[in-house]
């Protein structure tokens, strides 16, 4: 049976070194919560059906909350529900969700500490600081003495009404988001450390008026790089429990849409010290962030994706991207490749049920006339009519391999969803290396994909999740922050718990 120094020591965190051996008595733990990221300029809603909810024993098992069997309390699963992003939750979608998830921590009273695996930029209709909202229930229903730890996507948005309901949080410090375990650890490190000690950590959080997209602030390319390095170091200073630093999400029109710097600690100026520096310094560097790949129209990325002396040229359709909160069903990347003529291709994939049921009613080999997209959001653009070739039926899932024109292979899907992944291809009997172009609704690409493109470019496409900032819809509830404002001013300060 491993000791619970060694079972605390994994989180490899300087300030867990010092343990207590043994806890007066078991500790009460539960955990569950909610993860999507929102974009308000899209006309879809995220429903019920968009949702994968995990539930007790189901939940228990998952492979992704496996680390939280390693801590010596158990973690009483409750629900965990998450939704591939898109456009706000409906209002009795989330308050159905909310009220399972309440009833069961209600079930499970008294709690010690409850860990909340959060993505924080969830919006839900009629409702701002949504993340807000459910805190404040659960902390309604926990009391006052209960500790909360939540873990956070590096584009979730904070406000006071988050900090004033939480006990600690940390966030991701990678993007493309690789660090998903260590940030959990983190939290949970935390919370199991001061329920042992008795500690109640105050947090303190740095409002930062720069929103930029996930694109531009990725932490693999400066300035990103450098900032985000910080972090594990100023975790071992005495007093702190944990920093994060936090792009927030800039497609959602509220007002806690921001960047911040949040500290989890115990010594207050020490906290303030890390957050004002991690705002001036984030602020300072606000007009350096860059894409940090290759950018243009549509038109321009397809011509020198076929112009390439190299391949696959990977061409990411960024303003549709459903990882970022794109609608998934635009067709315009299609349009102009056929435009241009382009062969050799493999477009993953573009969401239109009606489309891929066409093809299963078809079935493999006919040949049969299509209209591809803008089945999800009509009014956002138009559907390429064309005659197209079924090549592909998946068995476990509805998405459907058709040809068009002169060799571009489209990868249809009832649902939307992202093609991150090598096996996302090779299960639809494709290899990525074989095509001179693939497409892919993405932004920056993902681990897998990346180290293929040859070359990697971005288009500038329009969509939920426009990378043009400026020219976004008029702005309503967001407060000024740059680059909407191009010469606003900003002296970093800091807020907390009272």
């Amino acid at each position: 049976m491993p000791t619970r120094r060694k079972l605390l020591k994994s989180a490899a965190s300087a300030w867990l070194l010092p343990r207590i051996a043994n806890a007066a008595e078991p500790k009460r733990i539960a955990f569950g919560g909610i993860g999507i990221e929102c974009s308000t300029y899209s006309r879809i809603r995220t429903k019920d059906e968009d949702f994968t909810i995990l539930r007790g024993a189901e939940l228990a098992q998952n492979s992704r909350f496996a680390p939280l069997k390693t801590y010596p309390y158990p973690f009483v699963p409750t629900i965990v529900a998450t939704a591939v992003p898109g456009g706000p939750v409906a209002a009795d979608t989330y308050q159905r969700i909310k009220a399972e998830f309440l009833q069961r921590i209600q079930k499970l009273l008294p709690l010690d500490g409850v860990y909340l695996p959060m993505h924080g930029a969830m919006f839900v209709d009629g409702m701002e600081d949504a993340e807000g909202d459910w805190y404040s229930a659960v902390r309604k229903l926990v009391g006052p003495k209960c500790l909360l730890s939540a873990s956070y996507d590096l584009h979730g948005n904070i406000s006071n009404r988050v900090i004033a309901n939480l006990n600690m949080l940390s966030a991701f410090r990678t993007a493309p988001h690789i660090d998903q375990k260590e940030t959990m650890r983190r939290a949970c490190d935390m919370l199991v450390h001061c329920l042992d000690t008795g500690v109640k950590p105050t947090l303190l959080w740095a409002p930062i008026p720069v929103l930029m997209p996930g694109e531009r602030t990725s932490t693999e390319w400066e300035p990103g790089k450098h900032l985000w390095a910080q972090l594990p170091a100023l975790n071992t200073q005495p007093g702190v429990l944990d920093v994060s630093l936090l792009v927030g999400y800039v497609w959602a029109d509220e007002p806690r849409s921001t960047a911040a710097a949040v500290v989890t600690g115990t010594s207050p100026e020490t906290q303030k010290k890390i957050a004002l520096s991690l705002a001036q310094q984030y602020w300072d560097a606000r007009k350096d962030f860059q894409f940090g790949t290759k950018t243009g129209t549509i038109a321009e990325c397809v011509r020198w994706a076929m112009e390439a002396p190299t391949q696959p040229a990977i061409l990411a359709d960024s303003g549709d991207n459903p990882t970022g909160g794109g609608t998934g069903d635009r067709a315009e990347v299609l349009e102009e490749l056929l435009r241009q003529k382009a062969r050799n291709v493999v477009f993953a994939g573009i969401a239109d049920r009606p489309a891929t049921d066409a093809c299963y009613q078809a079935g493999v080999g006919a040949a049969i006339p299509l209209s591809i997209g803008a089945t999800l959001d009509p009014l956002g653009s138009k559907p390429v009519k064309t005659q197209a070739k079924v090549v592909f039926l998946l068995q476990t899932e509805r998405e459907a391999v058709v040809e068009v024109g002169d060799g571009i292979k489209v990868v249809l899907t009832a649902r939307r969803r992202p093609f991150h992944d090598i096996v996302d291809f090779t299960s639809l009997g494709m290899q990525p290396k074989e095509f001179k172009i693939i497409v892919v609704k993405s932004g920056y690409l993902s681990p897998e994909l990346k180290p293929l493109a040859n070359p990697s470019l971005m288009a500038l496409s329009d969509g939920s999740i426009n990378q043009d900032l400026e020219h976004l819809p008029k702005n309503r509830l967001r407060k000024p922050s740059y680059p909407f404002v191009a010469d606003l001013k900003f002296k970093p300060y800091t807020l907390g718990q009272d």
